[in-house]
């Protein structure tokens, strides 16, 4: 990763906290609740950057459409949540998986 990658991730990071900056209280509020979940439970992709963009796009044409955001995502923020990455491997699966190979043998 060289230098340019580094500044043009981070433009990109706060063009999108920009956008999410721009979306109505309710909305951001429940944006950082996601984003917390994702932090403690942690799915391999989210560094990717498509899981929160794509929220973030989720959000956005909500809000356009006038919903409240538990409208579009329910009453449960945990389930929602776990529902967009219930695809997606987490770090505890990852570890999951390292405890679960036999001692002396290769990891394939």
């Amino acid at each position: 990763m060289g230098i340019q990658d580094i500044i043009e991730g981070k433009k990109q990071w706060r063009a999108h906290l920009a956008r999410v900056k721009a979306l109505p209280p309710d909305y951001r509020i429940v944006y950082q609740e996601v984003q917390r979940y994702f932090i403690k439970v942690g799915p391999v992709d989210l560094t990717d950057g498509t899981l929160l963009s794509g929220l973030v796009d989720f959000f956005e044409e909500g809000a356009t459409a006038g919903k409240g955001v538990l409208e579009l995502i329910g009453d449960d923020v945990a389930a929602f949540c776990d529902d967009l990455i219930k695809d997606s491997r987490t770090y505890a699966d990852v570890y999951q998986e390292s405890i679960s190979v036999k001692p002396g043998t290769a990891e394939k």
